[in-house]
């Protein structure tokens, strides 16, 4: 086949004024931010606030409003709307110009000796002969927002403070003032406020949750939202929402506990326990609220809660089975939500069910299905309907070894949160079914003791609404779905590329094949990325040693926010010029060049979106459709091929410094949110997403050495469903491997993982590449060993792993016809590029 392939331009444009793709794409964000900032407390109807209305504004987050999180998650933007410029904005009166202006002085102030801190460090690793030094300087030393002076007395109709936190790549988070607890600066200012106001609006601008027991000691905090990190349009976002433009509709994705302590693995996780080497993952599948709900630990908000301004009415009217007898069976649920309030507003149905118990304990209940309405004025009703398929009724059983749904009861509850979740009704199974026979992954080596059910206590529960069952009969499962089980069958891949690839792949020889599957040495500058010359600021890009053979160059780029680029760069004799990795750091701040570079400059606005976990509390599929079309068109804008995201790791514990990048504690959600962010940015087509850290990456310290230690049973319901989903609904273009071990083994070289499951359980058809310079830290995780595996790419690529890969051929370690897959499996990602002319 003839291909032309297109020459790389030089991507932004000269102008720095604001382009039309911006604006379109600010007013996405900000309408995304507001949907996902989920209200916790409204007393006395507080909010919205009256137009107008004198405001008191103290708290890290009025001026220092954080968007998002730090390293690759991050995104380099124009600008950020703060806190206290959104609500100025909107019209209200800020009553305290004063304090603000002095929190400003003393933010700058903060940041610089900041700075300079990292300045130090970075220079000592580099002479010490260390490598990444200005990353690893970065993310050792996390920036302390300060908190300000202490509140003077003013007249307002209500006083606000902001709390803000910074969490991020390579650091989990700590249990101490200032991070997870309040500071003492924060608790007394608080304390002050509740003083002089009768009313107080506390705000949380974190990408994970925080400890709440102030609200114990202050009932003067009439009001709570959770407003997370909401990207470049967060003040706007929020503004909108305090006003009652947006009537808020977020809900929670995690649990909110009442004390740390309250979670199964609160004193092991990463260094609580001083050893980040190895985790156990003792709690098993009781993870978040599956823990709370199963062994009625007490939250202070469930999972899927969240106020409104207005409140609704839902009813079950319709369960029924479609395509019993097949492999696609589901269950089809219709609600009816009415508006039974005064003021226009969007709810979430949540549909969760509750497993019989009798071959394997499980949780109480499980999020199985969620829709959200359109928006509903006072009175008027909307019918959702939520497609259950069977499958997600399943658990796994070591025993069989397979996907089981056992013979029992099904109970189905329904509500706008787990709490509020009523029992509505239920199926009957009559026999086991056995749905997917499976081989088994992944074998514990270490001793593994897991967390057991209280299994008394859930019969007598379920036994609460079994005495409803007798007197209205369940839906009896068809017997005719006893033919819908699937035996998977491994070692299949070879026959599943096209012969017309492994044509292409043929006429390469085999250098070009090792250079195609280890990105492109020349342009790899560390881990962070930044290793995209083509385009400043991308993560990488692939080899353009086969381009006389058709074969092109793509571009890869992070995060989970938006593209994160250099927002600037110079070109000379029509190149770019190489800028340090810091130079696409924190907007730039860390940069330490000397005056400006030779060339012409050019400007590269990407939008920041909110963060994943504030998308996901929106629990709307079409909105996160919408933001990953407008991502698709600034990867398009900039010659992107590949964006590395969504990230979808499970929230495991509130410590994990990366909690803002990932959706949720629960694996349907997780999935099913990433599910649509994908169809999103593929719909039009030569641009794909990259869903990752696969799997186990829920922890930050250590991460390139840390084991999670879990069993087959939990690994496959809890950390690989979410991924499952979005790869069998959706088929994203790529996904990439995590920096951690699994049982012993590194998810980059685990041929379980990246083979027997992704590709011949799920049937992924996309091209599986390793996280950054996931070769360079042991002998354990090598570029042949990640061929063997089943990966495709090893990223960014560097001269050692094509030795690697050469030496492996010759010692028979690593067939010429693995690493020919590797290069078939990338391909098809490379010809339906954008980098072809028409």
């Amino acid at each position: 086949m003839d291909r032309k392939i297109k020459k790389f331009t030089l991507t932004g444009t000269k102008e720095p004024e604001e382009r039309a793709y911006e604006t379109a794409h600010r007013a996405v964000a900000r309408r995304a931010a507001a949907d996902g900032m989920v209200l916790l407390k409204n007393e006395d109807g507080l909010l919205p606030f009256a137009q107008g209305a004198k405001l008191a504004l103290y708290g890290a987050g009025v001026v220092a409003t954080i968007k998002g999180g730090t390293g690759s998650g991050d995104v380099n933007v124009r600008e950020t709307v703060s806190v206290y410029e959104g609500l100025k904005n909107a019209g209200f009166e800020i009553v305290n110009e004063d304090w603000i202006q002095a929190y400003g002085t003393y933010y700058k102030n903060a940041r610089e000796q900041w700075r300079e801190v990292i300045w130090k460090d970075a220079g000592e690793q580099a002479a010490a002969g260390n490598d990444n030094t200005l990353f690893d300087a970065y993310s050792s030393h996390q920036f302390d927002l300060p908190a300000g002076d202490l509140p003077a007395p003013v007249e307002a109709d209500a006083a606000i403070y902001v709390i803000a936190r910074i969490a991020g790549e390579a650091k989990d988070r700590q249990l101490r003032p200032g991070d997870y607890l309040l500071s003492e600066q924060e608790h007394e200012s608080l304390r002050l406020l509740c003083e002089q106001h009768e009313s107080v609006l506390v705000v949380i601008n974190s990408g994970g949750l925080i400890d709440l027991s102030f609200l114990d000691e202050m009932p003067q905090i009439k009001g709570l939202i959770y407003m997370g990190q909401p990207g470049m349009e967060a003040g706007s976002a929020l503004a909108d929402v305090l006003s009652g433009a947006v009537t808020p509709s977020g809900k929670l994705t995690d649990s909110w506990a009442y004390h740390y302590e309250d979670y199964p693995n609160a004193d092991t996780f990463s260094h609580m326990n001083g050893d980040t080497d190895t985790e156990l993952y003792k709690e098993g599948i009781y993870v978040g609220y599956r823990y709370f709900d199963t062994f009625e630990v007490p939250v202070r908000y469930s999972f899927g809660y969240g106020l409104s301004y207005t409140t609704f009415a839902l009813r079950m009217v319709h369960l029924s089975f479609i395509d019993p007898n097949s492999a696609k069976a589901a269950v089809r649920i219709v609600v009816e939500v009415t508006n039974t309030g005064a003021v226009n507003g969007r709810e979430v149905v949540q549909i969760y069910v509750s497993c019989p118990q009798k071959n394997m304990a499980k949780e109480y209940r499980r999020l199985v299905g969620f829709a959200k309405t359109g928006d509903l004025a006072p009175g008027k009703c909307e019918n959702v309907e939520i497609v259950i398929p069977i499958h997600s009724l399943a658990s796994y059983s070591e025993k069989a070894p397979g996907w089981l749904l056992d013979a029992g009861t099904y109970g189905f509850f329904m509500g706008n949160s787990l709490q509020s979740a009523q029992f509505a009704a239920s199926v009957e199974l009559t026999r086991n079914l056995l749905l997917e026979k499976t081989d088994h992954i992944c074998p514990l080596k270490k001793e593994l003791k897991e967390l057991e059910c209280p299994q008394e206590s859930v019969f007598a529960r379920r036994a609460k609404w079994h005495a409803y069952v007798c007197k209205n009969p369940a839906i009896v499962v068809p017997t005719q779905m006893l033919l819908t089980r699937k035996d998977v069958k491994y070692g299949r891949e070879d026959k599943r590329i096209s012969p017309e690839i492994y044509k292409e792949v043929d006429a390469l020889t085999e250098e070009q094949m090792i250079r195609l599957v280890t990105g492109d040495p020349g342009r790899a500058q560390g881990a962070l990325g930044a290793a995209g010359s083509s385009v400043p600021g991308s993560a990488a890009q692939t080899s353009d040693c086969a381009e006389k053979q058709g074969i092109a160059s793509i571009v890869l780029a992070d995060g989970p926010a938006g593209l994160r680029l250099t927002k600037c760069y110079y070109a000379k004799d029509g190149a770019p010029q190489p800028l340090p990795v810091e130079a696409s750091m924190e907007d730039g701040y860390l940069y330490r060049g000397e005056g400006e570079p030779e060339g012409e400059k050019y400007y590269q606005y990407c939008t920041a979106f909110p963060t994943g976990m504030q998308l996901a509390q929106s629990w709307d599929l079409k909105l996160l459709e919408e933001v990953g079309a407008a991502v698709a068109e600034e990867l398009r804008e900039f010659e992107v091929t590949l964006w590395l995201a969504p990230g979808m790791n499970i929230h495991r514990n509130p410590l994990c410094g990366r909690n803002f990048e990932y959706y949720s504690e629960d694996p349907l959600l997780s999935g099913r949110l990433a599910g649509a962010m994908t169809k999103g940015v593929q719909k039009l087509g030569g641009v794909g997403t990259t869903i990752k850290h696969f799997a186990c990456n829920n922890q930050e310290d250590n991460r390139l050495f840390s084991d999670s230690v879990v069993s087959e049973r939990t690994l496959r319901e809890i950390y690989l469903k979410g991924f499952a989903y979005a790869v069998t609904e959706q088929q994203p273009l790529a996904l990439m491997t995590s920096y951690n071990l699994i049982n012993g083994v590194h998810a980059a070289n685990n041929y379980d993982l990246c083979t027997k499951v992704a590709r011949d359980e799920w049937g992924f058809q996309g091209v599986i590449m390793t996280d950054w310079t996931t070769t360079l830290w042991g002998d354990d995780c090598t570029a042949s060993g990640c061929m063997r595996a089943g990966n495709d790419l090893v990223m960014p690529g560097v001269p050692q792993d094509h030795e690697d890969i050469r030496q492996a051929l010759a010692d028979g370690s690593l067939t010429i016809q693995e690493l020919k897959r590797a290069v078939a499996h990338l391909l098809p990602v490379v010809f339906q590029s954008e980098r072809y002319e028409d």
